[in-house]
């Protein structure tokens, strides 16, 4: 964003260099340099309940309020807050799922969690800065929108072998899996060439995660990796798309399954996996990303709700995982989605119309900021099966919008 950035804690190098000046520190405004009130948190080395009041700062909500400076608050320390999920690492109720419940969350409870608040104050610093500095010149790269596809039941009927299916036939009798299985009809939940015939038309790079489970539990269900035809999906979208590893359930309570997943992941699209996104994002901070890096994790798309959509690390940009326990920076790039249809469906209760509304929604709040959009789907709403009629249809939509925003 700007060039040739140096920092310094040396008094004597700061005053005597030229150009645009922004001192961290509580004092009066000064006329050759901009300086924003140090609240003290960065500087802290343990974890503890922060005080925190919201107010109003034009049309957005701000806290660390700062009676000093040229800034009002401590955008800094704001900042590092929410993008270290500090409220995460202190006590807190969790989820049915065992995760940490967004009600807790700051965002929340003073209804911001919508919005990339972050983004949206680096847009309004940058104005700031540009009022005491007229000559400066930033770019902020244009939004973009980034698909991302869990896979974690990969066909209705198919291919989950003839016991599976009779008990399922007992629990819900359906005509449309006896179609499926006798090969009269394609598998509800394959929207697999319909989807690549979508990214081909619009020229998108989508990011597919696989949970290869090696056996099924209440939460994973998928088609086993020891099934040809899964072998084949993988590899068949491997060949075209980056994969990444979706663990399973039982690798929470099992953290050796992960290393494992992963090398069987590697096996069958035969090229190294280095993104994850956990599965029902059932992660807790640290431990959910301390281990990642220690088994070739690079990057994870797990920053966001299974409860609720919205902006979790209240960003829509990527940033390097701050281990805040620790008190170091970690070898970890987390990328934020804001969007996932089962939230939208399960948990929201929204129609298909209502979450296209959704979806536009928070597009042009991230086009807005330049910041980007990556959301999640499965192949299981994009698919033929009734319950998810009208989805397919609403995503086609939202990718033409996107590609040729006429809003």
């Amino acid at each position: 964003m700007l060039a040739d950035v140096r920092i310094t804690t040396n008094q004597e190098q700061f005053d005597s260099s030229t150009g645009i000046k922004i001192k961290y520190a509580n004092e009066s405004n000064v006329a050759d340099h901009f300086t924003i009130g140090n609240h003290g948190l960065l500087f802290e080395t343990n974890i503890r309940e922060q005080k925190i009041q919201c107010f109003e700062l034009t049309d957005f909500k701000a806290f660390f309020k700062t009676e000093t400076g040229d800034y009002p608050f401590d955008i800094f320390s704001a900042s590092f807050y929410l993008l270290s999920r500090y409220e995460e690492y202190l006590p807190h109720k969790k989820d049915s799922y065992g995760r940490y419940a967004h009600e807790n969350s700051l965002a929340f409870k003073e209804n911001f969690l919508h919005l990339p608040i972050i983004n949206i104050w680096v847009n309004h610093f940058i104005k700031m800065l540009q009022e005491k500095y007229p000559g400066m010149q930033v770019s902020l790269p244009p939004c973009t929108f980034f698909p991302t596809y869990d896979i974690d039941m990969a066909f209705s009927y198919k291919h989950k072998g003839w016991l599976r299916n009779i008990g399922g036939f007992f629990k819900s009798p359906s005509l449309g899996r006896i179609r499926v299985l006798l090969g009269l009809k394609k598998d509800f939940f394959d929207s697999y060439e319909w989807l690549d015939e979508l990214h081909s038309r619009h020229n998108l790079q989508p990011l597919y995660f696989f949970l290869i489970a090696a056996k099924n539990s209440r939460y994973d269900k998928n088609v086993l990796p020891g099934k040809k035809a899964m072998r084949h999906l993988v590899q068949q979208h491997a060949n075209k798309y980056p994969a990444g590893i979706h663990p399973s359930w039982q690798s929470g309570d099992q953290p050796g399954l992960l290393k494992k997943e992963k090398e069987l992941l590697e096996t069958i699209s035969e090229q190294p996996v280095t993104k994850s996104r956990q599965h029902y994002i059932r992660f807790n901070l640290p431990e959910g990303y301390r281990q990642l890096p220690g088994h070739g994790i690079t990057d994870d798309y797990s920053m966001g709700y299974g409860s609720i959509n919205g902006f979790r690390a209240s960003v829509a940009s990527s940033f390097n995982w701050f281990d805040l326990q620790k008190n170091e920076p970690a070898l970890l790039r987390v990328h934020p989605f804001c969007y996932m249809d089962a939230n939208s469906f399960y948990e929201q209760k929204y129609s298909a119309e209502e979450a296209f509304s959704e979806l536009l929604q928070y597009y042009a709040i991230c086009k807005k900021v330049k910041g980007q959009m990556i959301s999640i789907w499965h192949n299981n709403f994009l698919g033929t099966d009734p319950q998810f009629k009208g989805w397919r249809e609403i995503y086609e939509q939202f990718i033409i919008e996107v590609q040729h925003p006429c809003f």
